[in-house]
């Protein structure tokens, strides 16, 4: 049975949805959907608040109860049929998204065993056949196929396999 690996935020939790949400929250500017589709938080608000975005990430509550991407548990669960999933999050950097990492996915996504949830820094070390991802970083040494996943702050780069949506992952592997 082949491998997928599949990133968490960005790919199928929305995360850049939270630091749209937190930002109107702090200070009344609110995003369009376009807005936030075709750009990277960090290039929408004035650099003097660029560093509270950051911080958002470290709050505790950040990673609780993001939104799902759309189509994600649909064709998770069908690719989770026919593949080998793994769910492989850079956490690292956020130690304190370890535990609302872990419920969130046994919230939405409660077939996939917590031995095929990886906690890293490095995304090479995953034996898979494919990592879709939001950050082309991740597929440097991956020796599998990288499937760039399309977001905000990756949407002008050139990748060769790049997905837009979770309905474009269904045509490609299932």
């Amino acid at each position: 049975m082949k491998r997928i690996a599949i990133d968490m935020d960005e790919v199928i939790a929305d995360a850049h949805l939270r630091f749209a949400d937190w930002y109107k929250r702090d200070y009344h500017k609110e995003f369009s959907a376009e807005q936030l589709h075709s750009n990277y938080i960090m290039d929408l608000v004035p650099s003097e608040h660029k560093s509270v975005i950051k911080e958002y990430a470290f709050h505790d509550d950040f990673f609780k109860d993001l939104a799902v991407m759309p189509g994600a548990k649909e064709v998770v669960r069908d690719l989770h049929e026919k593949y080998e999933i793994f769910i492989a999050t850079a956490a690292m950097e956020f130690p304190n998204s370890f535990l609302p990492k872990l419920q969130w996915l046994k919230d939405h996504f409660p077939y996939i065993s917590w031995t095929n949830i990886v906690y890293c820094g490095d995304k090479s070390i995953i034996n898979a056949d494919y990592l879709i991802d939001d950050n082309v970083k991740h597929f440097k040494r991956f020796i599998g196929q990288g499937v760039l996943f399309t977001a905000g702050h990756n949407i002008n780069l050139d990748w060769k396999v790049r997905v837009n949506n979770w309905q474009e992952v269904r045509a490609l592997l299932l």
